[in-house]
């Protein structure tokens, strides 16, 4: 059975996708923990991160760091946090969140209620700070 985040690549579930190639994808978190919190994922299922191959490893983290230096420039915050953990879902999946402090990065503060018009906002900001 496919993962939630295969359904969400292959468009059978809706994601605010900020970017996608051959190898990997990036969309933001529908329960972000901070405005553009953005989860990067390869296009292949792999439950641990420490099975990824190195190259899907090495292509993934230049992605997050792509959509990081996005986010700093987009958002302003004071760093830009990158965690890796895949205890929710087991697809390997990256967690780039602009954050102030380090409780910007405690999943307990995550916005359950995050509104369709503020994940767009944040979508476009970060789809513009990347062009």
């Amino acid at each position: 059975m496919a993962t939630l985040f295969t359904r969400i690549i292959n468009g059978e579930l809706p994601g605010r996708f900020v970017h996608r190639d051959p190898l990997c994808v990036a969309f933001l978190s529908i329960h972000p923990l901070q405005p553009g919190h953005t989860l990067v994922v390869p296009v292949e299922e792999v439950d641990h991160w420490i099975d990824l191959k190195p190259e899907l490893l090495h292509h993934c983290m230049q992605v997050a760091q792509r959509i990081a230096r996005a986010a700093q420039q987009a958002f302003e915050p004071e760093k830009v946090g990158l965690m890796l953990a895949g205890l929710e879902v087991p697809h390997v999946h990256f967690h780039v969140v602009p954050i102030n402090s380090g409780n910007d990065m405690d999943f307990s503060n995550q916005n359950l209620h995050a509104t369709a018009a503020e994940l767009d906002a944040a979508a476009e900001k970060l789809r513009q700070a990347l062009k």
